[in-house]
């Protein structure tokens, strides 16, 4: 038995337990419940793999897959995660909504910003676990069956990029959101996507791609927005794109090569330049 002492510490504690383990949990996704009528809910989604290219020089001794990506907010409202400073290098965010007479929420979901090596070789507040490539391989009938590789990038930007949905309802002219912050001192920052707007990242970019060293086959290339689910969305089962791909690929012959299965995704995919 502890100390009389050591007591009140124990109860302390064990009370604190529980009510921290409760605060790290998400709120529910108010879009997905009777109160997404008054809101302004963001749809990211993400358009298919563009630009696709070996690269044999970034690692010498390895082949790497690369590809381009768009994700873009076909909602309602913005995706927006507004973070505040809890280390060097990280936030702590929380996403606002939008509601359709006026004003906002604030809800938990569990998101972070990071402080990334990044583009330029600078650092920039990107959002953690934004996107996901993976590549799977393909049975006969092109369902995927088998994890096989996922690339190295998770973070992102979210930013108003491309206005590439200009027809959306409620789609800005102008871009909201600019490009993201690399300011080392920030104890606050914000993050978003209007409707309507893309962030998009050319397959050229540091670690847009997939080690696919020593893999044959038919693969499917995928994409996955959000896949932690970091801002709650209207719909969350829209936000994967694959193409199809034959590895390893030989001069003169397309990627998909005979392979089966579907090339899928939000919309057409990009050039190489990132435009259509």
């Amino acid at each position: 038995m502890p100390p009389a002492r050591l007591i009140p510490c124990l109860l302390v504690l064990a009370c604190a337990a529980p009510a921290a383990a409760l605060a790290a949990q998400p709120d529910p996704n108010p879009c997905l419940t009777d109160q997404a009528a008054a809101l302004r809910c963001p749809d990211l989604v993400m358009r298919r793999p563009f630009g696709l290219y070996v690269d044999v020089k970034t690692r010498p001794t390895r082949v790497l897959l690369r590809a381009g990506n768009s994700l873009d907010n076909i909602g309602q409202g913005p995706a927006e995660l507004h973070g505040r400073r809890t280390s060097r290098w990280f936030m702590r965010a929380r996403q606002r909504i939008y509601k359709r007479g006026g004003g906002r929420i604030s809800v938990h979901t569990g998101a972070r910003l990071q402080f990334k090596l990044a583009h330029l070789g600078l650092h920039w507040w990107k959002f953690l676990h934004a996107a996901e490539f993976q590549l799977w391989r393909l049975d006969q009938q092109g369902n995927r069956i088998r994890l096989v590789r996922r690339g190295p990038k998770v973070s992102y930007c979210l930013r108003d990029l491309g206005h590439t949905r200009p027809g959306r309802p409620g789609s800005p002219r102008r871009w909201v959101y600019p490009a993201c912050s690399t300011n080392r001192f920030a104890r606050r920052d914000t993050l978003g996507t209007s409707v309507g707007w893309s962030d998009i990242y050319p397959a050229h970019y540091p670690a847009q791609w997939i080690d696919v060293t020593g893999l044959r086959g038919c693969f499917a290339y995928r994409q996955i927005a959000d896949p932690r689910n970091g801002i709650f969305e209207s719909n969350e089962h829209n936000n994967s794109a694959q193409v199809v791909v034959r590895l390893p690929l030989r001069p003169g012959h397309s990627w998909r090569r005979g392979c089966p299965g579907p090339d899928v995704g939000a919309g057409p995919p990009y050039d190489r330049s990132g435009e259509y």
